[in-house]
């Protein structure tokens, strides 16, 4: 083949590579509890403040200190990558070894805990806000898990108010984000085409609202007031379970056994929807690692085989049920789908988690499609947690910057 046909094939398709979307690639089996901290708060979705510390923790549970390698890239809004070339975003260099492990102390199940934290000897710092996603790569240069994380500069106000829907069809059932974008010491160009929003619940990226546009501008103010179009499903507060204490019933663990691993059965749970909305305080989904009597959880928290079932009515019997949170960054997968036991006429499933405080739900697929309502419900009440993302890219610029962050909750929400 002459080798200006293959210069013209490259030609075409090198564009299509450049604008698709990046995803996170969830890890194999024996990858445990990834979990992102910034400034001691515990969070799998970690939006920092430009210079912010940032730490990823991860457990191998196969026990071969084996070696892990990082890398950082750069994105736009959406997710496509940016143009910037690494020297532009950060300060050093990537592709380095995870240098910081330990074994795990006094556990039935062998684990090596991995710890990296940016900036570090050979990361110095990333030097620009925007979108980042983190890959884990193993000795062969394979991906093993990556995550996304955002950097912001503090360079407007976000105020959010939470409020009921004005479509009394979802009066009941839905929770709508007013937003209002205030500019310090900058002057917003073209704002209809320039500021992107990304409105995000509970942490989960999977069901966050993107790029609003603002309705309304008064002074260096965008106002944003929609009802439809930034509108959630209130959901229903997360069921949840503790098992710091490996021997004894804990919050939620109705029977305890010991085989290879320690297992803890749950009490069996009932679909919510039908039932009236009752508060109980959550975490929005969130996880803590924790155990009695231990200086350090990360090494010394036991992996546990939690066996999660719930009763199938007859609406239920025949759907696709899994279970949901943030313990595996609420993904959707063969793991978390639930097992239909005719006999007894329950649903179950059984996860390897570490010890620790956790929040689940039971939610159903149908052709691709999530309901998180179909067995919790959804209630106006529900207590849920709203983050705004504001991103921005000035004329002649050559990426999106974050230029603020607002944080809402629906405690105290109003018509």
């Amino acid at each position: 083949m002459p080798s200006k046909f293959k210069q013209t094939i490259v030609f075409l398709f090198f564009p299509l590579i450049i604008l698709s979307q990046v995803k996170e690639v969830n890890p194999p089996d024996y990858i445990k509890t990834i979990a992102f901290k910034s400034n001691t708060k515990e969070s799998q979705l970690p939006i920092l403040k430009l210079g912010a510390y940032l730490v990823l923790e991860f457990d191998a549970l196969n026990g071969n200190e084996e070696d892990f390698y990082y890398k950082i890239e750069h994105f736009n809004f959406d997710w496509t990558p940016s143009i910037l070339v690494k020297s532009e975003y950060m300060d050093g260099f990537d592709n380095q070894r995870i240098r910081d492990y330990e074994n795990s102390l006094n556990t039935y199940q062998i684990y090596s805990h991995y710890k990296l934290a940016i900036p570090n000897t050979q990361t110095k710092g990333l030097k620009v806000s925007g979108n980042y996603m983190l890959s884990v790569f193993n000795d062969d240069d394979e991906l093993v898990f990556s995550r996304k994380f955002m950097i912001y500069e503090d360079k407007t106000n976000v105020g959010i108010s939470i409020k009921r829907s004005r479509d009394i069809q979802f009066i009941e059932e839905k929770q709508r984000v007013d937003i209002v974008i205030s500019a310090k010491n900058m002057q917003f160009n073209n704002p209809k085409q320039n500021v992107k929003t990304l409105v995000i619940q509970n942490n989960n990226l999977n069901t966050a609202i993107s790029d609003l546009k603002p309705q309304y501008t008064i002074g260096n103010k965008l106002i944003y007031k929609y009802d439809t179009e930034s509108s959630f499903w209130g959901g229903n507060e997360y069921l949840y379970f503790e098992n710091k204490d490996i021997r004894a019933a804990n919050i939620g663990v109705q029977q305890i056994d010991l085989q290879d691993l320690y297992h803890n059965y749950l009490f069996t749970n009932t679909e919510r929807a039908s039932k009236p909305y009752t508060y109980n305080p959550d975490i929005n989904g969130n996880y803590l690692v924790t155990n009695i009597d231990a200086d350090d959880p990360s090494i010394e928290a036991d992996y546990v085989w939690v066996h999660f079932s719930l009763i199938a009515n007859d609406t239920l019997k025949d759907k696709s049920v899994h279970i949901y949170g943030n313990f595996n960054n609420y993904a959707i997968d063969e793991s978390t789908k639930m097992t239909y036991d005719e006999y007894n006429q329950v649903f179950t499933n059984a996860q390897l988690l570490k010890q620790g405080f956790y929040n689940y739900k039971y939610v159903v697929v149908e052709k691709d499609t999530l309901n998180e309502g179909a067995i919790s419900g959804n209630f106006y009440q529900t207590e849920n947690n709203y983050k705004v993302i504001v991103y921005y890219r000035d004329l002649g610029a050559r990426y999106d910057k974050i230029i603020g962050l607002g944080e809402g909750n629906s405690v105290n929400i109003s018509n």
